[in-house]
């Protein structure tokens, strides 16, 4: 069990339920039952989470309890809602139906496939120069051994100094270089996470934040994202009720919906989050990445006066996910534990990538701004394909990142995908970033690929989703047998 929603924000969250006016098709409980489920299946409501008592809800929604019992009878039916006299209501989907979110997929060699799988850009031109300067750097570091488990100084100093500019002292000694983001966040929950503890994450969130999680066998429970972003008493109130060990959260235009947390609520979780001793693994993988001149809040590590927040990051947005290079930053201490934990792992990251990250970081201005002119350019191309060709659906335009997320015109995001393959577009569905089969109204599109491809391949995806309405029974495909 997650924890319990109270009757206002259930409320908050349901909004214009009621049946409509003149069409009276089906009664309010029926209407206020359809909701319900419509926030299961977006994830906006979690699963196992206890609703508010029929008289509560009752009183906040302004209806008779009457209505209330009905909807929660007809949820009980459907397979919504589980419930024990005396002990609550908790939300649930048919035949406890579980879909596994590894989140793992890797890109295609198929030069011809559109790959919208992957939100990661090619490498920049001055990538080549970089790996040309750090072969020039490495005969200095070949008498030694060459690990180096917390990472090579002159790149720890140089991820220090990009903090300091975020108006975040940090120092040397407090930041692990890392090979990638992913890695850096496989440690930290090997360090502070133990077998089966509990953790808070975001609903939508990164696919592969879900793989790493349930590789420690975590307990996880969500926060519903709305359509504006968080929504803070819901999330405070989720650390406060559920107490978890970890909370992982996006703050910089969130993998993969584009919000960004504003400084207010960051200072709240922060508090919330030492009160209840939850640590903040704060994922930053997009904060190099603001577009149309978004100003950044302050990181989430400038409230932090208690050790409580881990900031992991890396170069795989900005720059390019070929060069395996991340990072922690933490306290002092709590960089040499996940040091330790790492030698059982994989010992240190390679010495020349590093040295490439040196030289691209100290070339950081120039790269990044020429980044985000080429990411707003793709992402109006992509918006303009999408309001051509299919303007049923509804797109939040993000203020930077790398990513849309699209709610569909209807609950067909898996067969979506499956249809777009065969087409020559690969996608990820909405399920991908939840858990239990929620969000089949939901696609992420990353802008990503040339301005060109992005068009195109939003015309094919509109062919195939006309076709979805025309086509009778779904053929499946058959199982491949192997012996």
């Amino acid at each position: 069990m997650t924890g319990q929603v109270r009757g206002v924000q259930l409320a908050r969250l349901l909004g214009q339920w009621h049946a409509l006016p003149g069409r009276r098709r089906s009664p309010d409980y029926a209407a206020l039952a359809g909701t319900v489920r419509g926030l299961l299946a977006d994830g906006r409501l979690p699963l196992g989470v206890r609703l508010p008592a029929e008289r509560e809800l009752a009183e906040a929604l302004r209806i008779s309890r009457t209505t209330v019992t009905a909807a929660y009878r007809q949820l009980r039916e459907t397979g919504h809602l589980a419930s024990r006299r005396g002990a609550g209501s908790w939300t649930m989907l048919p035949g406890n139906h579980r879909v596994a979110s590894t989140g793992l997929w890797a890109p295609l060699d198929d030069r011809e496939m559109l790959d919208l799988g992957v939100a990661a850009l090619a490498a920049p031109p001055q990538l080549l120069t970089a790996a040309r300067a750090a072969t020039e750097d490495l005969p200095r570091y070949l008498g030694g051994a060459g690990y180096h488990p917390t990472g090579i100084i002159e790149l720890r100093e140089a991820v220090a100094d990009a903090y300091a500019a975020r108006g975040l002292p940090t120092s040397a000694d407090q930041i692990m270089v890392t090979s990638g983001t992913q890695h850096a966040l496989d440690l930290v929950l090997r360090l502070a996470l133990a077998p089966g503890g509990s953790v808070l994450v975001e609903s939508p969130t990164y696919p592969n934040a879900l793989a790493a999680l349930a590789g420690r066998r975590a307990r996880i429970t969500t926060h519903g994202l709305a359509a504006d972003g968080w929504e803070p008493d819901l999330l405070l109130g989720s650390l406060r009720q559920t107490r978890p060990k970890l909370a992982y959260l996006i703050p910089e235009f969130q993998n993969p919906t584009g919000h960004l947390m504003p400084a207010s609520l960051r200072e709240r979780v922060v508090a919330a989050a030492h009160a209840v001793g939850t640590d903040l693994v704060i994922d930053e993988s997009f904060v190099d990445l603001p577009l149309d001149g978004t100003e950044l809040p302050p990181p989430v590590g400038v409230y932090d006066r208690h050790s409580r927040v881990i900031s992991i990051g890396g170069m795989s947005k900005p720059y390019w996910g070929g060069l395996r290079i991340g990072w922690v930053r933490a306290s002092a201490p709590q960089v040499q534990r996940l040091a330790a934990v790492r030698v059982g792992v994989d010992m240190a990251s390679p010495v020349l990538d590093q040295l490439v990250a040196v030289h691209l970081l100290a070339d950081a201005d120039a790269i990044v701004a020429e980044r985000r002119v080429q990411l707003a350019v793709q992402r109006d191309a992509l918006l303009g394909a999408l309001a051509q060709r299919l303007p049923d659906w509804r797109v939040t335009v993000p203020r930077g990142g790398v990513t849309l997320w699209a709610e569909l015109d209807g609950p067909v995001s898996s067969a979506l995908a499956r249809a777009a393959e065969e087409v020559g577009v690969r996608l990820a569905p909405g399920p991908r970033f939840g858990l239990d089969g929620t969000m089949e109204r939901f696609l992420r599109l990353p802008f990503t690929l040339p301005a060109a491809d992005l068009v195109e391949a939003v015309g094919r995806i509109a062919a195939v989703r006309y076709d979805l309405d025309r086509t009778g029974r779904q053929r499946w495909r058959e199982p491949a047998v192997i012996a």
